[in-house]
């Protein structure tokens, strides 16, 4: 069985907004749950509010964190919704440096592992999302996570054209949403080169 670690924030979590206590979609609905109904073995490591690690012991963490994960074949990398969302501020390109920094030290580990780097939806106007700025730079995420991912020679994905359903706070995905996510992916998974990357 293909063992993969999806590693992002509440929609790999698959965050349910209109859970009162703040829980998942059932297993069946989140995208994660239908990749294992498709026969892969998910290590579901989302969790809610993570932005892109980017200070030392964050990215330690990560490292211990698929270090105990081993053997995997896949990582998939999807983030960068919070980082806009907790520091308004920030430009596309702020949110790429940090995942730049994110994807290196996970490369600089050598693992025989393959990695995809996932755009995330742009953010909508919504509960969540009071600010058109914020919608605006995540519009300009993907382009320049494309070119990252050529540089670094990962794999890369834009859910920003997998046309996913949001949720009305502008964020989370609906179970449509899930379910269009997943379909893609499977796709995408199935035509991911077989030899594991390296870092530059």
């Amino acid at each position: 069985m293909r063992r993969i670690l999806c590693y992002g924030d509440s929609n790999t979590f698959g965050y349910n907004p209109h859970s009162y206590w703040g829980g998942p979609y059932p297993d069946d609905v989140r995208w994660t749950g239908i990749l294992k109904s498709n026969g892969w073995d998910v290590l579901n490591c989302g969790q809610n509010g993570r932005e892109i690690p980017s200070r030392e012991g964050e990215l330690s963490a990560v490292e211990r964190l698929l270090s105990t994960a081993m053997p995997v074949d896949i990582v998939t990398v999807l983030l960068g919704s919070n980082d806009f969302l907790t520091h308004p501020h920030f430009t596309a390109e702020d949110v790429t440096a940090r995942m730049e920094l994110l994807l290196r030290h996970i490369l600089a580990a050598n693992w025989e592992i393959r990695v995809l780097l996932i755009a995330p939806p742009p953010l909508r106007n919504g509960e969540w999302v009071p600010d058109s700025r914020i919608v605006t730079e995540s519009v300009r995420l993907a382009p320049l996570y494309r070119t990252l991912a050529a540089e670094l020679g990962v794999s890369f994905a834009d859910a920003g054209a997998w046309d996913i359903a949001l949720d009305s706070d502008g964020v989370h995905f609906r179970p449509e949403g899930h379910a269009a996510f997943a379909r893609h992916l499977l796709k995408c998974l199935d035509t991911l080169p077989e030899p594991p990357v390296k870092i530059p």
